[in-house]
């Protein structure tokens, strides 16, 4: 493979994207023809394969379960005993607030306790969770620059602090396509809280809008309106589709090939499988009880995440490259906990917790979590210092997250924050690093996936970024 990863046009394409591309006006035909029920039913061209990864991929799939909010270091997976001593008392530090009162040490409300063989730290806030340490690589030293939630979620979601730039669910999809004839490349599960910036988040930005994400509503029974087929006269959908072919061939003859007409075209035929396919795929109910319970969809509180998780490993087994979890809304202003921490932390956490380890639990049991990658974390941390009735400031500076599962080396603690939990100190992980290693997993080189766009060759991670082999059980594969 070459050093850039190769343009879309004249690269291996999908069958719509061949026919769209090559046959002009006889695309319009064409969609006419596959919009069928006899042509839609046909098999898949075989000879038509997906784009080769740079390197032998550790994983398939990814689960991204985002925090939104800025779940809180020093309360969840980074214990810093100095704050229970100095509770009270001025922070040492010199530190970059955006909030007032933020200068005094607050002791986390929480009893953290050594799990697994690996003896790593966790808050009482996820016992679940923490069953599950030792296969997962504990990252306390990611940070970045940005302090507001919106360029923070940006940055997380797509390496750049402003709207308008592709997602890794985009990036993924674009590098590797996807294994699902039936379903989008890149789902993005809604469980009640849209990341700040909105479905920016989870746009494709210039690359076209086929590898933008596409969202579930993850607490519906039904989660995409319209999927199911409408009863129509045929003569009616015959006039339909007539129309269709010579709108397309018109487009087509006058103003050439847009990869916002192959997008549409695109989805015409995803659409019409998704028919078939949504329904089987949420019918949870075919999840035996035992299952359900792992996940928590037992108890009303841990229903909706539990759900939407449960959906996350089907989604996987059914070949979808890229999987986002939203969290749930439990009323406490996502986990941006500025007051009642104590309070607002326990919820979202008891709300997720089983959920978590469900997930984890069952893709081991399956054997799918070797080639799975689950990601978990916020778009950033939060202060050691208290701001206004016990809650904590916005903190890009040193936070955690975790990784488990495909090529990652489980019961692994990496990096550190300072004594206080504000600044990431030792193997300092920035977020350019952590795309770097994502892509990397996937079998992608974060240098050479990129996208001609405006003049110059774009990539996930800019022109930063490296992969963190201290996490990686085959660091050198």
């Amino acid at each position: 493979m070459s050093d850039t990863h190769p343009p879309l046009d004249g690269h291996q394409q999908s069958r719509r994207q061949f026919l769209f591309r090559y046959a002009n006006g006889f695309a319009g035909l064409a969609l006419s023809a596959l919009l069928r029920e006899s042509a839609l039913a046909e098999p898949a061209d075989s000879s038509l394969t997906l784009p080769e990864p740079h390197r032998t991929p550790q994983a398939k799939s990814i689960i991204f379960l985002f925090m939104d909010g800025g779940p809180s270091q020093v309360d969840t997976f980074d214990p810093k005993p100095r704050l229970q001593k100095e509770d009270g008392q001025p922070i040492p530090l010199s530190v970059t607030s955006t909030f007032p009162n933020s200068g005094k040490v607050l002791a986390s409300p929480f009893r953290f306790r050594q799990h697994g063989q690996s003896g790593a730290s966790v808050s009482e806030l996820f016992p679940e969770t923490a069953r599950m340490v030792d296969d997962m690589a504990i990252v306390r030293s990611v940070h970045h620059e940005f302090s507001n939630h919106s360029s923070a979620c940006y940055f997380q979601h797509t390496g750049h602090n402003l709207p308008g730039r592709p997602s890794l669910g985009s990036w993924l999809t674009y590098g590797l396509g996807s294994e699902s004839e039936e379903l989008p490349g890149y789902v993005v599960i809604d469980c009640g809280i849209i990341p700040s910036g909105g479905t920016n988040n989870f746009g494709s930005g210039f690359l076209p809008a086929s590898y933008q994400g596409t969202i579930f509503k993850g607490n519906l029974p039904q989660p995409i309106s319209d999927v199911r087929p409408r009863e129509e006269k045929p003569d009616l959908q015959r006039q339909k589709l007539d129309l269709i072919r010579q709108l397309d061939r018109y487009e087509l003859d006058h103003f050439g090939s847009s990869t916002a007409l192959d997008a549409a075209v695109a989805n015409y035929e995803l659409a019409f499988r998704m028919q078939t396919a949504v329904p089987d795929l949420t019918n949870l109910s075919a999840e035996s009880v035992a299952t359900q319970k792992l996940y928590g969809m037992d108890r009303p509180e841990t229903e909706t995440y539990g759900r939407a998780c449960l959906l996350a490993r089907r989604l996987v087994e059914r070949g979808v490259r890229f999987i986002q979890v939203t969290p749930p809304d439990t009323g406490n202003n996502r986990w941006d906990q500025h007051t009642n921490l104590e309070k607002g932390h326990r919820q979202n956490a008891a709300a997720t917790d089983r959920a978590v380890a469900g997930l984890l639990s069952d893709l081991k049991s399956r054997g799918l979590l070797d080639e799975t990658l689950v990601v978990w974390g916020g778009e950033f941390g939060r202060t050691p210092s208290a701001e206004t009735k016990g809650g904590r400031d916005h903190n890009p500076f040193g936070f955690t997250m975790w990784l488990a599962g495909g090529g990652i080396r489980g019961g692994t603690v990496y990096g550190a924050t300072d004594d206080y939990g504000y600044f990431a100190v030792e193997n300092k992980v920035h977020v350019h690093d952590l795309h770097a290693t994502i892509l990397h997993l996937m079998g992608l080189d974060h240098q050479r996936l990129t996208y001609r766009h405006s003049g110059r060759d774009f990539r996930l991670t800019d022109v930063h970024g490296r992969v963190v082999k201290g996490i990686l059980r085959s660091p050198l594969a």
